[in-house]
């Protein structure tokens, strides 16, 4: 089991403080106070409660650093080079239905630069960590992409577009082209968990549009540090500011961007 870093402690530590109320407010449910923020997009008392213990935490431990929430928008700090972005509860609506399928997601930004995650899914108690340069971990354990070199072999997650959000028929062709190809495709409704699942080879791949920062963030790096790709749909690296995103093993990036890309395109 490798040492964790001071970071990677502090990190850790504000996570699983978090996630123990998470996890009795999962257990209770049909008791929390729903409101709607968006079509087919709610926010519940957790949300907000976990957002607010973890700047807490973080705050007593790294006074100076900022914000990127996703319930509070951006907090400035007096260190101007070193951000928090963080995802109280990524798959809201799992939990709202009583789903054991969502996770806490906190990356450290230096510079533009993610250089730290940790997502700590409370249901199955697996804590997935990484540091730029120390390698990606679950449970202490080391994580590696899958190897897997063919498509046919391979098995990829995604999002579906729901209601209110854009894309719709972009997506079936995707999907389309990507089921014709390969061993299957799953939507289990939490993209930091999705790539979580990448970085430790439980997935071969993994692609979305319509994410945010937050969303994304820490599993950035946890793919990279496992030996992963990530980029933009398209190729491109502005993954936190476009909301594109594709990750995979080195073997199956190319391929499947290729046909993610072919498929995208507007047929004539």
């Amino acid at each position: 089991m490798a040492q964790k870093s001071a970071l990677i402690n502090v990190m850790t530590g504000a996570v699983m403080k978090v996630s123990r109320r998470l996890a009795r407010d999962f257990g209770e449910i049909n008791n929390l106070q729903v409101s709607m923020k968006g079509p087919a997009d709610f926010v519940s008392t957790a949300d907000t409660t976990a957002e607010k213990k973890l700047v807490e935490e973080l705050q007593t431990a790294r006074p100076n650093y900022g914000f990127l929430l996703e319930e509070k928008g951006e907090i400035k700090g007096k260190d101007t080079h070193n951000r928090w972005i963080i995802d109280p509860l990524d798959g809201t609506t799992n939990f709202l239905h009583g789903l054991p399928h969502f996770a806490i997601s906190v990356a450290l930004e230096r510079d533009g630069e993610i250089v730290a995650g940790v997502i700590y899914d409370p249901a199955k108690d697996e804590l997935f960590s990484a540091e730029k340069g120390q390698g990606a971990f679950m449970n202490g354990r080391r994580l590696r992409v899958s190897s897997r070199r063919n498509m046919e072999e391979s098995l990829f997650a995604t999002g579906i577009p729901f209601k209110g959000r854009t894309g719709h028929k972009t997506f079936l062709r995707e999907a389309e082209a990507v089921m014709a190809v390969s061993a299957g495709i799953r939507r289990f409704g939490a993209a930091s968990l999705d790539l979580a699942y990448v970085a430790a080879g439980r997935y071969d791949g993994f692609w979305e549009t319509g994410l945010k920062p937050w969303d994304i963030a820490a599993g950035i790096i946890l793919v990279r540090e496992a030996g992963g790709f990530v980029t933009e749909i398209d190729g491109k690296r502005n993954m936190l500011e476009s909301g594109s995103i594709l990750a995979a093993n080195d073997q199956i990036h190319t391929e499947l961007g290729r046909i993610l890309k072919k498929a995208g395109k507007t047929p004539a």
